[in-house]
């Protein structure tokens, strides 16, 4: 009878490693939806809470909030499409430096080659024959030193697709603090309604960092609890500043 592998055993046999190493690799964008959705929530539950501790109208938070809501948004996912961009293009700029070292010092760059799998513990004939091979496909060299001597990452996720996920999530969780504004926008009683505000932020706070613990090692409670106190703390400093300049509006 063939022998049964537990699961964990299927994903390592021979072919099964060939399989998944060999797989066109794919990038994951769970912390560009965290980075958006807890500014998101962040900044526009602090807008609402300065907006209220200023006692102003309903309709100022609202104003105030959509403007943030898209104009922040918009600024965060350029941000992060600009940054995810350049890493891209620090990778292009290393690789043309290195390109043109093994081009015309090819002697030195066997030599770091050579040092690069000394320190990893290789020696002797051994170490010479890695070297050989290694230095014997030109990309391949090129990227062991762009791994081992630069240390970057030679593949990333796409710019495009970053700034989207952040604007995404920056809207979709920014917009729980003016939910209940936007469905009652002429409330007279902006206090209960702002309650309402706070109950569904906190909601949101504990939902994104017990749901970003999942990728982690952290617990879901303690993470949820500590994206909680983080994101109020700000509405707390930004209510505490409407109120202190409440005579100002």
């Amino acid at each position: 009878m063939p022998r049964q592998f537990s699961p964990l055993e299927a994903e390592h046999t021979p072919d099964a490693v060939a399989a998944r190493i060999g797989a066109e690799r794919r990038f994951g964008y769970i912390r560009d939806f965290v980075y958006g959705s807890i500014d998101g929530c962040v900044t526009t539950f602090a807008i609402v809470s300065g907006v209220v501790g200023a006692e102003l109208s309903s309709g100022v938070i609202i104003v105030l909030g959509l403007a943030n809501l898209l104009a922040d948004g918009f600024s965060m996912a350029v941000s992060n499409y600009l940054g995810t961009k350049a890493d891209r293009q620090v990778v292009g700029r290393a690789r043309a430096i290195e390109e043109a070292h093994v081009e015309r010092i090819p002697e030195g760059e066997r030599e770091e080659i050579r040092e690069i799998f000394r320190l990893k513990g290789f020696e002797g004939d051994l170490l010479e024959r890695v070297v050989d091979v290694v230095t014997s496909d030109r990309r391949l060299w090129i990227d062991t030193m762009l791994r081992e001597e630069w240390g970057l990452a030679l593949e990333g996720p796409s710019p495009v697709k970053a700034g989207l996920v952040t604007f995404g999530a920056f809207v979709l969780l920014g917009t729980v603090p003016l939910a209940p504004f936007l469905i009652q926008p002429a409330a007279e009683d902006v206090a209960a309604v702002f309650a309402v505000s706070c109950v569904l932020t906190a909601l949101a706070f504990f939902g994104i960092g017990a749901w970003k613990s999942m990728f982690g090692t952290g617990r879901w409670l303690r993470s949820g609890i500590e994206t909680l106190l983080m994101g109020g703390g700000a509405a707390v400093v930004a209510y505490a500043v409407g109120s202190l300049l409440k005579n100002l509006a």
